[in-house]
């Protein structure tokens, strides 16, 4: 079953039960990605880690070694 059908027959038994209308698909997402790159934050700082400078950043400084050093290429 794809996700529109799965969406239309949730509409349907919502519909016939006389609850609200579930959300369309994907209409949270990137509330969601905020929500989960906030909490990771939080949870940095409650590690006494800094906050900042997460893992893809760090991984970008290890692979351009002029970006380490503070001098352009």
């Amino acid at each position: 079953m794809s996700l529109t059908q799965q969406y239309a027959l949730d509409l349907y038994r919502a519909r016939q039960r006389g609850e609200p209308p579930p959300p369309a698909p994907g209409r949270h997402d990137w509330r969601t990605v905020r929500e989960l790159r906030d909490h990771g934050r939080f949870d940095a700082v409650v590690q006494g880690r800094p906050a900042r400078r997460r893992w893809r950043h760090a991984l970008a400084a290890l692979l351009r070694p002029s970006a380490r050093r503070g001098t352009s290429a």
